[in-house]
């Protein structure tokens, strides 16, 4: 009986280490500064230029102000004014880096593939959402963060 046990519990510890140990890796992965650099990279190539002066978006990134507040609340602890952020390029890519890491992060770990996570977090950035940018005019501006992500990636 007792060699029964130990042969028992030496398989379930062997399933366990084998369906475990990708979850585990997946966890763990994180996103390198150079990843994070070419997808800010990416977001400010592809912006889309509205061609008005006074469009109430901000920096080459083509932000809201509400969004620009609440993300230097988050990654700065403190708000931060359009004015600051078009006046400080410094600044807005440590926030935007801070966001991208994150949402990176996450995208990595959902789907396990750098360009679907790349796609997963574009999408979010131009429209709150995960998915749904297949087609259109969002599908066309994941497409570019894509196409500039892999040209920063490759230098």
């Amino acid at each position: 009986m007792k060699k029964y046990s130990q042969k028992l519990l030496l398989i379930t510890g062997i399933i366990c280490s084998f369906t475990l140990s990708p979850l585990l890796a997946q966890a763990q992965r994180q996103v390198t500064n150079a990843q994070i650099a070419a997808m800010i990279e990416a977001l400010r190539l592809a912006a889309p230029q509205t061609g008005t002066a006074n469009d109430v978006l901000y920096t080459d990134w083509q932000i809201k102000p509400e969004t620009l507040k609440a993300w230097s609340r988050n990654c700065l602890k403190r708000e931060v004014t359009p004015a600051q952020f078009e006046n400080n390029p410094t600044l807005t890519r440590q926030v935007i880096g801070c966001i991208m890491q994150r949402e990176l992060n996450q995208q990595f770990r959902t789907t396990n593939n750098e360009i679907a996570a790349v796609r997963s977090a574009a999408c979010w950035w131009m429209t709150g959402s995960y998915t749904g940018c297949n087609r259109g005019f969002t599908g066309s501006y994941v497409q570019k963060v894509v196409s500039f992500y892999q040209k920063e990636r490759a230098k």
